[in-house]
């Protein structure tokens, strides 16, 4: 993609649309307005110096030998080989690629396919009378297996290094000290290769730093080549090369492949050049590049940590040269750059960032914040530099670095034998294990309920947590919500669970809490849906700052009522980090470690299924090396226009219509409403007497269904993406009725839920009133009403709305009041039965940007 570099030479500013950069012109150089000509001159460095004959410009394009080239030179052609190989075929290709990638058939359902195959062109040949082929495109399973070992795309072979044994150990040695460990890993660069060379991400690469701004000058980050990360470390200290970040990740859960006394972590490698809609997209952007090799004893912590570090240190060495000296390789786009590595980011939560940072339990990665004074916020950054100079210092000296700066000088951060590397730099926001399983169903959902139990007594909270539990088993259905039909009560959290919770949980508490504690809850809840946005402008961020002000004021009810006696918490202290990291690093969903989970599925746990179980590890590298393969050539085949991409939520067509809710990824477009396909075709008995009802000649058909498509900004859609949800008002939904809420425009120039109102259901629908002109003040939440015509008589005030009115569903949580539910009471009635309730803004991103 091309990018817009601002023309005065002492301005860094990059822009990806050339109208962004004629505002930023028009508002940053006001003095100096630049005619539009002048944004075709080629652009000087944003750098100091002056640009030095043979120096390259970080956007400059090269041949494979590092010449540089014409800035309009198209991309160089792939080689001019059998596109299909090393298949015969396009037959050939595609039953691999779908029975090994797709179907992941066992190796003996395989050859009994193939057989079948056989049968039937050898009965088919007998029953012509003709010499039709009665083969099958492979013998058998080997035969297939070996056509893919030998694809080139892709190839990044694992390999095995053996720790050493020290020699002079003495024979009474313990036997941890004797034990040599395997590490098994990839070559980083050769991945890194792979991924840089996969068409695949052709619209998803971005080759240098950018600045993102709206239609009125107003920065915001995304990716993570957007944010003030990239534009410190893109420099000319090598002569323009383009800039790769590298994104480490590191999953905890173990890998059930081991025997006696080791188990296997995986290591993951990203690229920040990657969107985030591509990285979270499972598009084959995040790689495993290792599995570290963990003993299983408990004590010997120091030798452990020493090996997990120098087993980084080991994989990772393949990296070091093009940290100084730039390496040519093609890029997305077809074209050759000139690359330089920079350890970038590491996705890990917070245990492994004490392991990663070697620092002490209790401290932060990030600041030298004391243990015990992490709720006063954020103090002077950790820099490799400071911990050289501490180290110098002070290091050997007893528990001196232990005590006073949290250090544990026992071990050496994998970072400091790179020069392009600061670990404290690299630990990033950890939206997952940090704020939505860490702060909300860790610490503030227990501390709410220990609460009750200090306040209330232990036999009443009992009391007043089964009806909690009850409240949240009676919300409404909704597209695309997790119900708790028994409540919170789950043996295992998950984090969709948590995030699930999160969107129900304030009104199901709002009557038992005191207002500073439902504010507590109400802050922090915002906080959450601002920085999980995959879109954050200067606005957002500044809105971000005064909900973590916000919750850090009125978590104080905490303490106040002797939940807590302090707030020094690593995890919850480490949102006062976020600001920074963004504009570090771009939104936090995209440096997630549900990211590296969610690859832990495909990558660890759906290899060890198809293994047979013993000495699995190997079994599973190889499955993993072949569906990387079949991945890469299936890419370049597509890019070739060969073969059509894998069926997507691309367009409205491809949107499989039974679903509720979903991602489109279809571009910018306006909010819109489209009925059902299927009409009902039963004739529906009604008890509304005939003359009451108005005279039609035409042909009145009825659907039970709409769909309504909306640009939604969330983790789910992407920055550009579009969601569909499905509205239904059926009288039989998995045997009970079903009526959706809606919400309907009525005035258009008014912002936010003032320009709109809640409707029920579909078509001919039951009007809901605001209740009170603000929304409510402990929770935040807008409170309506259902309407009628005569309160007495309950004659409900109806209207028939044209469709183009609907914007998109709503879910209105009710207000319980103070008085536990009848236990009798089911979700589907909950509409129907109780008189006020709360329009619930933490549904998903959409409402909670439109709903303020």
């Amino acid at each position: 993609m091309p990018l817009h570099r601002c023309p005065h030479t002492e301005c860094i500013c990059v822009f990806k649309r050339n109208g962004d950069l004629t505002r930023h012109l028009n508002l940053g150089h006001p003095a100096h307005l630049i005619s539009a000509s002048h944004h075709t001159v080629p652009p000087q460095p944003p750098w100091n110096e002056p640009e030095r004959e043979g120096d390259f410009d970080h956007r400059d394009i090269c041949d494979e030998d590092g010449n540089r080239l014409p800035p309009d030179t198209p991309p160089s052609p792939p080689p001019n080989d059998s596109p299909w190989s090393p298949f015969e075929n396009e037959a050939e290709f595609r039953l691999a690629d779908h029975l090994f990638r797709k179907v992941e058939m066992s190796q003996n359902d395989i050859n009994m396919l193939l057989d079948i195959w056989k049968l039937y062109q050898y009965q088919r040949s007998q029953h012509q009378a003709c010499d039709c082929c009665s083969t099958a495109p492979y013998f058998n399973n080997s035969d297939m297996y070996t056509k893919i070992d030998s694809i080139v795309d892709g190839n990044a072979p694992w390999k095995c290094f053996q720790t050493t044994v020290d020699e002079e150990l003495p024979e009474n040695a313990p036997e941890w000290q004797k034990t040599s460990y395997q590490v098994w890993y990839r070559d980083p660069d050769t991945v890194i290769a792979n991924i840089l060379g996969n068409t695949d991400f052709g619209n998803d690469f971005e080759a240098a730093p950018y600045i993102d701004v709206d239609k009125n000058g107003t920065r915001r980050w995304s990716n993570v080549m957007s944010g003030n990360f990239a534009w410190r470390h893109a420099d000319n200290r090598v002569a323009g090369a383009t800039l790769v970040p590298i994104i480490l990740g590191a999953e905890k859960t173990t890998v059930s492949v081991a025997t006696g006394h080791v188990e296997y972590h995986p290591l993951y490698l990203t690229i920040g050049n990657i969107t985030n809609e591509a990285r979270r997209g499972h598009r084959n952007a995040v790689i495993p590049i290792g599995f570290l090799a963990i003993p299983k004893y408990n004590n010997f912590r120091v030798f452990k940590k020493k090996l997990y570090h120098q087993s980084i240190r080991a994989i990772l060495i393949s990296l070091e040269p093009a940290m100084t000296q730039p390496v040519v390789r093609r890029c997305p786009d077809g074209h050759f750059r000139r690359i330089i590595y920079e350890l970038a980011a590491f996705i890990a939560d917070y245990p492994e960032q004490v392991l990663l940072a070697g620092i002490v339990q209790g401290w932060c990665g990030h600041c030298d914040a004391p243990f015990h004074e992490l709720d006063t916020g954020a103090s002077t950054h950790r820099t490799r530099e400071l911990d050289t100079i501490l180290l110098e210092e002070y290091g050997g000296e007893g528990r001196t670095l232990w005590d006073n700066f949290g250090i544990d000088d026992d071990v050496m951060p994998f970072t400091a034998y790179f020069p392009r590397a600061d670990i404290h730099e690299m630990l990033s926001a950890d939206l997952l294990h940090q704020v939505i399983k860490g702060c909300f169903k860790d610490m503030l959902i227990d501390w709410v309920f220990e609460y009750l139990v200090i306040s209330k007594g232990e036999s009443q909270a009992n009391i007043i947590m089964d009806d909690i539990d009850h409240r949240l088993a009676v919300v409404p259905a909704f597209p695309g919500l997790r119900r708790f039909p028994h409540g919170r009560c789950f043996k295992q959290w998950t984090g969709d669970d948590s995030k699930a919770l999160m969107k129900i949980f304030l009104p199901a508490v709002a009557e038992y809490l005191p207002q500073d504690m439902l504010k507590c809850l109400s802050s922090f809840l915002n906080f959450c849906y601002l920085v999980r946005r995959s879109d954050i402008d200067e606005t957002s961020l500044k809105a971000i700052k005064t909900s973590i002000e916000s919750f850090h004021h009125y978590r104080n009810i905490f303490q106040t009522y002797g939940v807590r006696e302090h707030f020094s918490l690593p995890r919850m202290h480490s949102i006062v980090h976020y600001p920074q990291l963004i504009t570090d690093f771009g939104v936090p969903n995209g440096l997630c470690s549900s990211i590296t989970e969610s690859r832990h599925i495909t990558a660890v746990k759906k290899p060890w299924r198809r293994s047979n179980h013993y000495n699995a590890l190997s079994q599973m590298l190889l499955t993993d090396q072949r569906i990387d393969k079949l991945s890469a050539l299936r890419a370049k085949l597509v890019h070739l226009h060969l073969l059509a991409p894998l069926p997507a939520l691309s367009n409205l067509a491809s949107t499989r219509v039974d679903e509720d809710f979903g991602p489109i990824d279809s571009g910018r477009a306006i909010a819109k409403v489209e009925l059902a396909r299927t009409r009902e075709s039963s004739d529906q008995e009604s008890d509304v007497e005939l003359d009451d009802c108005p005279h039609i000649t035409s042909k009145i058909n009825v659907y039970h269904s709409a769909v309504a498509i909306f640009y939604a900004p969330s983790d789910i859609s992407g920055v550009r993406g579009m969601k569909h949800e499905r509205i239904r008002s059926s009288p039989s939904f998995y045997g009970v009725e079903r009526c959706d809420c809606i919400l309907a425009t009525i005035n258009e120039k008014k912002a936010g839920f003032r320009g709109l109102r809640t409707t029920y259901p579909c078509a001919l629908v039951h009007w809901y009133n605001t209740y009170g002109r603000h929304p409510d003040p402990n929770t935040g939440l807008w409170i309506v009403k259902p309407g009628y015509l005569d309160q007495r008589k309950r004659e409900p005030f109806l209207a028939v709305l044209h469709l183009d009115t609907f914007v998109r569903a709503v879910l209105l949580l009710p207000v319980y009041g103070p008085h536990p539910i009848p236990h009798e009471l089911k979700y589907h009635d909950s509409l129907n039965l109780f008189t006020a309730f709360y329009v619930n803004k933490y549904a998903d991103h959409h409402a909670n940007e439109i709903l303020f």
